[in-house]
């Protein structure tokens, strides 16, 4: 059974994490188009230490790195935030890891932290990755035309949002097929 885990970012994870940003199967899907440098990722890095704003998590499989999660833009006051992830490593890609992270995030940001929106932004080629959402619940709220410029080319992006008051009506069938894949689900 693969054991998946999520875990805070430690200062040894600093190179890995450049490295990653700059892999070009990471870096397709993300809004930058430009090879990050040393002094910006220090400064993101550093950035990350004492903000109540984001949060930031190691994907571990059977103890090893393989990716990153994190929590964006919390604001508690109108009780949300986004979330986004990524797989750096090919060889956990579709052993359903990307499923279980999906999964936990959710059941953080409603149980853990009480808020009452999810939400998130994917290029609109990115297309596995917005079905995986939908399939945990998220709804298409927006379509943003040419929102972000990669390689001088205007993409689309998609807006999908999951609120709380649904998340009870599809866990139950969502944590049964996380188990069927050999997943620990708590009930």
């Amino acid at each position: 059974m693969t054991q998946v885990s999520l875990r805070a970012v430690r200062e040894d994870d600093r190179a890995r994490l450049l490295a990653w940003r700059n892999d070009p199967a990471v870096s397709a899907y993300m809004y930058g188009d430009h090879v990050i440098g040393q002094d910006e990722h220090d400064r993101w890095f550093d950035g990350m230490a004492g903000s109540d704003r984001a949060a930031y998590w190691v994907i571990e499989v059977d103890g090893a790195p393989v990716g990153l999660a994190n929590l964006a833009d919390i604001d508690r006051k109108n009780r949300r935030c986004a979330w986004a992830y990524y797989l750096a490593s090919p060889s956990v890609r579709g052993l359903g890891v990307g499923s279980y992270v999906e999964f936990w995030m959710i059941e953080h940001v409603f149980g853990g932290l009480g808020l009452e929106k999810l939400w998130c932004e994917v290029l609109l080629s990115n297309e596995a990755v917005w079905k995986l959402h939908m399939t945990y619940g998220f709804q298409r709220e927006a379509l943003f035309r040419h929102h972000v410029i990669k390689g001088g080319v205007p993409l689309d992006v998609v807006g999908l949002g999951l609120l709380a008051a649904d998340w009870p009506a599809l866990r139950p069938a969502l944590a049964e097929r996380l188990r069927a894949k050999g997943f620990s689900i708590a009930d």
